[in-house]
């Protein structure tokens, strides 16, 4: 254990044990030497003397290094606070760096957050408009499968199909819907072309029951079984179109029939090659939406064509009248040109004369006044100039 390290109170209690055993010595030697001679109480005071000196300089002794340790810890304690002071600046400059480094990062944090959630607003919405628009088109499958899966409303479909493409790709006065033929049929559109090929009748057939059932059955046998009740429903339709709308005389040599599904019209042409070759001896061209816009479009092409035809006879009717007109209006001319051409003879004739009666008026006035003309004086005037004769004297 070091001096430095005992406490003030501790230096009081070692002073006090000090003095008392020193009382306890000094009474000692005080019982020892009343049985001695003076010369050792002599000894015996010098000894006490000596002591108390001794113990004098060990009080002083002991108050200097209590003032010591005093100042010691006084120091100490200024180095402390001055420590304490100098690392509490440290510790609040370094917080004061903490502080600033958190605020920018919180705030870079907090516009990456915004931004974030902005954009995630964003995608929400996209969502919840996707969502909607998912809703919506669940609903109208739903609704078109409740509509297809009842055969009235599957033929108004279809129907309803037809006239859209036919009046988007036509003009009006080139097709005509529901029309009754003379065997009291009603076909479901009738497209006016012009002999020949003359009117064609379109019907919208949609055999979807025997098309499902392609598709729902489980093994290749029943798949079989399956698409030859399509063909044989196909074929039906084929043979109804055939006797009820293609009528010699009222119809063309052919009629087309609609079917309003592109998937429907693929299996029929990928795998029912039989049934499509009896529909073109039966001169009934089977069209889906996309084939039957093509053939509207060349229907188109055709009515254009025969209407330049009917409009050609009119120009060349107005053409020929224009000849005619051209012809007359040369003859006029040329009867203009010659009433012109008189005319110019008619003004040389008069200047002809306008030229001897001046030659007349200059020898007459020759003659007064006694002189004789000359030959230049007898040529006449330049047609437009006038002669003038000198006055006489009375």
């Amino acid at each position: 254990m070091n001096i430095s390290d005992i406490q003030p109170e501790q230096w009081g209690i070692i002073v006090a044990a000090g003095a008392v055993a020193l009382i306890i010595l000094l009474l000692a030697m005080i019982f020892i030497a009343s049985g001695r001679s003076r010369h050792d109480v002599t000894s015996l005071h010098e000894s006490v003397d000596r002591l108390a000196q001794a113990a004098a300089i060990t009080e002083a002794r002991m108050a200097n290094i209590s003032d010591m340790q005093a100042a010691g810890h006084e120091r100490m304690s200024q180095r402390f606070q001055e420590q304490e002071r100098a690392l509490a600046a440290k510790l609040e400059e370094q917080l004061h760096k903490l502080s600033l480094r958190v605020g920018d990062t919180l705030e870079k944090t907090g516009t990456k957050q915004q931004e974030s959630m902005a954009d995630l607003q964003r995608r929400l919405a996209v969502i919840d408009v996707a969502q909607k628009n998912i809703t919506e088109l669940s609903s109208q499958v739903v609704g078109l499968q409740d509509i297809l899966s009842n055969k009235q409303s599957r033929g108004a479909f279809g129907e309803t199909q037809l006239n859209d493409l036919v009046s988007a790709a036509l003009p009006p006065s080139a097709y005509e819907f529901q029309v009754t033929l003379s065997n009291r049929t009603r076909a479901d559109c009738m497209l006016k072309l012009p002999n020949p090929p003359g009117s064609i009748c379109i019907d919208s057939k949609f055999p979807l029951e025997s098309y499902n059932n392609i598709h729902s059955v489980q093994t290749e046998d029943e798949r079989k079984v399956a698409r030859r009740a399509f063909g044989a429903d196909v074929l039906k339709h084929v043979k109804d179109i055939a006797e009820k709308y293609i009528l010699p005389g009222e119809t063309a040599e052919s009629a087309l029939m609609f079917i309003p599904s592109e998937a429907v019209y693929a299996e029929l042409y990928a795998n029912h090659e039989g049934v499509v070759s009896q529909s073109h001896r039966a001169r009934v061209w089977i069209v889906s939406p996309t084939t039957l816009m093509a053939t509207l479009n060349t229907v188109r092409a055709v009515l254009k064509d025969a209407q330049m035809r009917d409009q050609a006879g009119l120009i060349q009717k107005e053409v020929i009248a224009l000849l005619d007109d051209v012809r007359r209006l040369d003859d006029r001319v040329g009867k203009l040109d010659r009433h012109f051409e008189q005319s110019r003879r008619d003004v040389e004739d008069i200047q002809k004369s306008t030229r001897g009666i001046f030659r007349h008026a200059e020898r007459i006035e020759a003659v007064e006044m006694g002189e004789e003309p000359g030959a230049d004086e007898l040529e006449p005037p330049k047609p437009g100039q006038l002669a003038t004769s000198p006055a006489k004297d009375g």
